[in-house]
C-alpha cells in the first residue's frame, strides 16, 4: 500500500478531529479510529480481518501520545488519584498483555468488530442519555482493584480504546468523584496503551500482508501523522468546551457513534 499525499490528508484530518473532538467531549480516540482507519486500509487493499486488526492496534497506539499530555493538565489541578493508579494499574496491564498477546491475535477480525459495534453502541447510548451510575459503594481493596484493573485492560485490548468508559463509570461507583474519576481514568491510559502497544507489536510479527511501514499489528506511518495533528487539536476543543453547550454535543457525536458501530458491526456480520 502507497503512502501518498492524499492518504497523508485523510490520515492528518482524522487526527486533527479526534484530538479537538476529545478535549471537547472527554472521549477517547479509539470510537473514532478504528472505524475510520479500517475503511481508508480496505478502500487501499489491505484484507478486511487485517485492517480491523491493524486500525485497532494503531488506534491503541495513539494514546501513548495523547495521554501523557491529558494526564499532565489534570495533575496540575491535583485531580489525579496515584492511589488509585498504583491499585489498578497491575490488573490493567495483566489484563492487557492478556488480550493483545493471546485473545486478539486468536479471534478473527470480524468478531473483534462485532465486539467493537457493541461496545460503541452502548457507549453512545450511555452519552446520548447522559446515564452516570449511582454512587453506592467505596473502593474495594487490593485484590479486588486488582480484578477490577484486569477487566479495564483486557476489554480495552479488544476494543482499542483507552478504558475510559469502563474505569470512569467504576469508579464513581465506587464514591470516587467525578473530576478524580476522569483523571485517574487518563493516568490509567498509559499503561493500558503501553502494554496492548507492546502485545500488539510482538503478537503480530509473524502475520502476513502486513502493510509497508508496520511494526506488528501497528501501522506506524498513520500513528505519526494521527498523533502529531490529534496533539495540535485536543488543547483548541479543551477550550471550547468552556464556551459550548457541551450536553447536547455530546447527544450529537452520540448520532454519529451508532452509524460508525453500525459500520463494524456490517463488516463484522459479513465477515469483514
Amino acid at each position: 500500500m502507497s503512502f501518498d499525499v492524499s492518504l497523508i490528508i485523510e490520515l492528518a484530518l482524522l487526527g486533527l478531529a479526534t484530538g479537538f473532538l476529545a478535549g471537547l467531549l472527554g472521549i477517547g480516540g479509539g470510537m473514532l479510529l478504528v472505524p475510520f482507519i479500517t475503511l481508508i486500509m480496505s478502500q487501499r487493499g489491505v484484507a478486511g480481518d487485517l485492517s480491523i486488526k491493524m486500525a485497532i492496534a494503531t488506534s491503541m497506539a495513539t494514546i501513548l501520545f495523547t495521554s501523557i499530555a491529558s494526564v499532565r493538565a489534570h495533575d496540575q489541578h491535583g485531580a489525579v488519584r496515584w492511589d488509585l493508579v498504583r491499585g489498578l494499574a497491575p490488573g490493567v496491564v495483566l489484563g492487557a498483555a492478556a488480550a493483545s498477546l493471546g485473545v486478539f491475535a486468536l479471534l478473527k477480525g470480524s468478531v473483534l468488530a462485532v465486539v467493537f459495534g457493541v461496545f460503541v453502541g452502548f457507549s453512545a447510548t450511555q452519552m446520548f442519555l447522559g446515564r452516570k451510575p449511582a454512587a453506592s459503594r467505596q473502593m474495594p481493596g487490593t485484590p479486588g482493584q486488582l480484578a477490577a484493573g484486569g477487566v479495564i485492560g483486557f476489554l480495552s485490548g479488544l476494543v482499542g480504546a483507552g478504558g475510559g468508559f469502563i474505569s470512569v463509570p467504576f469508579m464513581t461507583w465506587c464514591n470516587i468523584a467525578m473530576h478524580n474519576a476522569v483523571a485517574t481514568s487518563a493516568a490509567l491510559g498509559f499503561p493500558i496503551a503501553l502494554s496492548n502497544a507492546l502485545g500488539y507489536a510482538i503478537g503480530g510479527q509473524s502475520v502476513s500482508g502486513l502493510p509497508a511501514g508496520s511494526f506488528g499489528y501497528i501501522w506506524l506511518p498513520a500513528l505519526g501523522v494521527i498523533a502529531s495533528c490529534s496533539v495540535l487539536t485536543a488543547p483548541l476543543g479543551a477550550r471550547a468546551a468552556h464556551r459550548l453547550p457541551v450536553n447536547r454535543l455530546k447527544r450529537i457525536f452520540a448520532s454519529v457513534l451508532y452509524a460508525l458501530a453500525a459500520y463494524m458491526l456490517y463488516k463484522g456480520l459479513h465477515g469483514a
